[in-house]
This record gives structure tokens, C-alpha cells and sequence, in this order.
């Protein structure tokens, strides 16, 4: 059954939920409130260059490579990826670094060398661990359907299978777990770390979180104009396939008279008629009203203290010096306990981690150096998600700049002073994403329960889906497509019910295309 659907925001989520609807045949309108697609991820334009902003770092290529076969499209078709050797730099000081590698072995390596024998051997032990709960959970709740407690994922892994379940460490601490695995505290932050890629405190979330470590080692790609390149693959295979999508448009209600959705009205007053809406923003956009009192009840809402972090973001075209950049480079705090306490008290921290992306090394197959005598840079700090209650006035920002460069400079890098930039602070990301006090990530995941309690596909509206890294299963650019895999994947399946039990309502059959079965990643 061919269907009017309209999703509302051309992030990750609701472009892969684009395409893959009108592939099947739907008559598809995206709709975006701003000049581009791909939502966080677009590029900024500073000192006459195009900075890529957004997120950085692209794993799980398998799951956009199933997305454009399921479109019968080839990935490479679209976007030009090589594969990092570095995975990133970390740097504690100005006494050298440490880099982690996507051979695992020289990692071991580089690790035991900076930190001994007994960190070579932790990091092997983390290594299969972090391996092993990937492996448990990618296929029953990573790529599975959205389950609101444990028990259905449960028996997807399988209800007597008790060694898998005790391997997800659902809850012990993340932070506690990693201080079994490395006795030197750097390491310990290091792989702490990889909780702020879903946007959480590694002081408060659960080890099984170690499972990201495990997405970075599968591969890291470094995609030449970055991920606002594969935003623009993705859209240009949507539109491929049929789909319409306008831009500098933005929807102000989504219409449901009798309880079921009609279409979506844009803030210029024109209507869209639709059976189904996708929603492809954070949902407590949806529930504070933003598309008005019928949306606002389809979702839960959701306390500010539940947000994820948000960030600091400084995009630049900057003269650099004094340290060795890759790609992606992590400048660490000398306190991460006090970091994350100063971010509870929401405040941005005084001494922060800075990670800092070198778009210009190791891009376009040349190699770690600069090549220029500016080089494009995105820099990020993490902070509290008050955007919507905090303004960051001009005198704050000009001290959150000189912590972040007192870090770079502790740790041996230079940036020119006066450095072209723009900064991103929580306001900034509050205004361009309402409701949400800049939090960029969605809910935190803070405690064995926090994933279960992310937004699912469906809610209580009929005819109303969401999407997006804010969405189950998590945040991230991977997880942001899999999410528009698991709307669209779930509107087939209610499409068909409703034709299975109401023949009448749905003549002519479904518009599933073959081509797509048993495609979807």
C-alpha cells in the first residue's frame, strides 16, 4: 500500500527514513527548517572556508552500506571514504601521545609502551570485552526493535542465555569497570571517554558502554567533505528514489483532528496532506508543544536533568603549531572527576578535554600534514545542556576560549591569537534545536534503564513515528540511520497489518518493491 508520508527534519534519521520509504514505493516529502540537509552535521563558513561542522567520527559503515544496496545504490556511488590508520591521538601533557590504531595489535603495542606490560595486557582484556558486549546487543537491541523494559530483548538474546546477559554489565559502573581493566588513571579517562559519544557522564553510566570502544575498532572512515558529504549522499539517493525535499521550510504543526494523523501545516500556513509522519528531531521538541498540542501528546516528556551533554564548539581556520595533529586528536583534563562535577553544577569546566578535529590531515589520501599555513579545525568541549536557561554572554565565552587553549597549550599545540572562528555554545544549539537546551545527543545514559527509556519509533499517535540520533537505539551517526531503518521498517509492518485486517480501506495492494526485500541492514 503506497502511502502520503511527510517527515519533518532532514537529519541522518529522517533522510535514511526517506530514502528507504520512497525506494518502497511511498510518496515521500521531507521537510527541513533550514538552507540544508543533515541536520547537525553541514558545514560552517569561517575565514572564506568551508569548516565541516557537526559530528566527526564515522563507524559501522556496514549499516549505510546495507542502506544504499537496500536502495539499489552502492555507497561508494555517492561519497569517497578511506579508512583512518589512526584512530585518534590523545595527548595528557606536553611529554608525548598516544595513538590508537585500527590494527588492534599495534595499539596493544603503542599502549604498552606508554603505559607497561600490565596495560597491554588490560587493554586486551577491555579489547574482548567491549567485543563481547557489541556482539551481544548489536543484533536484538542495536538493530533491533524499540523495546520499553529488557524482558522482549531478553528473549531475543535468548531468556536462558545467562552468560550474555551478565556480559552486557548492565549495572556496574562504567568508570569502576574500567579501573579493573587499567591501573594507570589516563587510560582509565581515555576509554571513560567514549561515554560523551552518546552524550553521558562516564561517572554515571553503565559498562556497557565499553561496547562503543568496540564500534571505533571495527573501522574508522575519514569521508572527504566530512559527514555533511554523506548527509548529501544519502539525500541524493532519496531523491533518486522519488522523494521531494524543501529546504528553508519549517513545519509549525503536525495535524491529528480525531486522533490520527492528516499532514503537517509549515509556519507560512500552507498544508501538506499525509497518512504518516516521521519525525526527525529530539522528542522533547515534541512534547513541549513545538508541532503543536496533538504532537505534544503523542511522547513523554522528559526532565532537564535527564538531557545528554551539550558542547562548546569552536569552528576555525587556524594556524597551528608545537604538537603533531591527526585527524582526530583528545587533549585530556588533569581532573575528570572535577570536569564532570563542574558540568552537573552547570557550569562548563574550568579545565576542560578538548577534542580537536583536523579536517585537513589525512583527508583527500594526503597524508597527517596540513598542507597550508591555515588548516581547517573543529574544536569541541563538553557542557551542560542549559542552552534554553543560560545565555553564555560574551564575557563567558571569551573564558571558556582561554581554557580551552590553557589545555592545548598544556599539552604542546598552539593556535594563532586572534584565531578566525565561530563558536557554538549551548544557546546556540537551543536555537537551531528548540526544547531541548542545546543537548545534543537526546537522553543521557545514565543508568541500567536510560536506553530502554529512549523514544521508540511508534508513539501514541496514530499515523505519528520518530527518528533521530535523540531516538532509540542511541545517538551517533550510525545509530541516527538505524533509527530511520526502524521507522521505516515499522511503518511497513503497520502498513500491512492495516491492510491484512481492513481490506477495504487499502485497495490496489502494497507498493513494497522486491528489490528491497531482505536488504535492510
Amino acid at each position: 500500500m503506497s502511502a502520503r508520508i511527510v517527515i519533518i527534519g532532514a537529519g541522518i534519521g529522517g533522510l535514511t527514513s526517506a530514502a528507504l520509504l520512497a525506494a518502497r514505493g511511498h510518496d515521500v516529502t521531507l521537510v527541513e527548517k533550514e538552507r540544508w540537509i543533515g541536520g547537525k552535521a553541514r558545514h560552517v563558513e569561517v575565514d572564506g572556508q568551508k569548516v565541516a561542522a557537526g559530528p566527526t567520527v564515522f563507524t559501522m559503515r556496514d549499516v549505510f552500506e546495507r542502506l544504499f544496496h537496500a536502495c539499489g545504490a552502492r555507497l561508494e556511488d555517492f561519497i569517497t571514504a578511506r579508512q583512518a590508520g589512526i584512530i585518534a591521538r590523545h595527548a595528557w601533557d606536553d611529554r608525548g601521545h598516544l595513538d590508537l590504531f585500527a590494527d588492534p595489535l599495534h595499539s596493544e603495542e603503542a599502549i604498552g609502551d606508554f603505559a607497561g606490560a600490565a596495560a597491554a595486557a588490560g587493554y586486551r582484556a577491555f579489547r574482548k570485552e567491549a567485543r563481547r558486549i557489541y556482539e551481544v546487543l548489536d543484533e536484538p537491541f542495536l538493530r533491533g526493535d524499540k523495546s520499553s523494559t529488557p524482558l522482549p530483548m531478553m528473549w531475543r538474546i535468548g531468556l536462558f542465555n545467562i552468560g550474555d546477559m551478565l556480559a552486557m554489565r548492565p549495572f556496574d559502573n562504567l568508570w569502576k569497570a574500567l579501573g579493573g581493566h587499567f591501573a594507570d588513571p589516563r587510560l582509565q579517562q581515555l576509554f571513560g571517554r567514549y561515554a560523551t559519544y552518546c552524550g553521558s557522564d562516564p561517572f554515571r553510566s553503565p559498562a556497557t558502554l565499553m561496547l562503543i570502544a568496540h564500534t571505533e575498532a571495527r573501522g574508522v572512515w575519514l569521508i572527504d567533505g566530512g559527514i555533511a558529504a554523506l548527509a548529501q549522499g544519502i539525500g541524493t539517493l532519496a531523491e533518486r528514489k522519488g522523494a521531494r525535499i524543501r529546504t528553508g521550510e519549517a513545519v509549525s504543526h503536525v495535524l491529528a483532528p480525531n486522533g490520527r494523523v492528516t499532514g503537517v501545516r509549515l509556519a507560512d500556513g500552507e498544508m501538506l496532506p499525509a497518512d504518516i509522519v516521521v519525525c526527525n528531531g529530539d522528542p522533547a521538541a515534541l512534547a513541549e508543544g513545538r508541532f503543536g498540542p496533538e504532537a505534544a501528546r503523542a511522547v513523554p516528556s522528559m526532565p532537564p536533568a535527564r538531557r545528554s551533554l551539550s558542547a562548546l564548539v569552536w569552528f576555525a581556520h587556524a594556524k597551528t603549531g608545537g604538537f603533531d595533529l591527526t585527524h582526530h586528536n583528545v587533549f585530556f583534563s588533569r581532573d575528570y572527576a572535577r570536569e564532570f562535577e563542574e558540568i552537573r553544577a552547570g557550569r562548563p569546566p574550568s579545565e576542560p578535554t578538548v577534542y580537536l578535529c583536523a579536517q585537513d590531515r589525512g583527508a583527500h589520501g594526503t597524508g597527517d600534514g596540513p598542507g597550508a599555513a591555515r588548516e581547517r579545525i573543529q574544536i569541541i568541549v563538553n557542557a551542560p545542556a542549559n542552552g534554553d536557561t543560560h545565555a553564555y554572554p560574551p564575557e563567558e565565552t571569551e573564558r571558556c576560549t582561554r581554557q580551552m587553549r590553557a589545555t592545548l597549550a598544556r599539552c604542546g599545540l598552539e593556535l594563532e591569537d586572534p584565531m578566525p572562528h565561530e563558536l557554538a555554545t549551548p544557546a546556540s544549539w537551543e536555537r537551531l534545536f528548540p526544547q531541548t537546551g542545546g543537548a545534543l545527543y537526546g537522553r543521557a545514559s545514565h543508568g541500567w534503564a536510560a536506553s530502554f527509556l529512549r523514544q521508540g519509533p511508534k508513539t501514541r499517535l496514530k499515523g505519528l513515528y520518530c527518528a533521530g540520533g535523540a531516538t532509540h537505539p542511541a545517538a551517533g551517526v550510525p545509530m541516527a540511520a538505524l533509527s530511520g531503518l526502524l521507522a521505516a521498517r515499522t511503518i511497513a509492518s503497520d502498513l500491512a497489518s492495516t491492510r491484512k485486517y481492513h481490506p477495504g480501506a487499502t485497495p490496489g495492494g502494497t507498493s513494497m518493491r522486491s528489490a528491497t526485500t531482505g536488504s535492510t541492514p
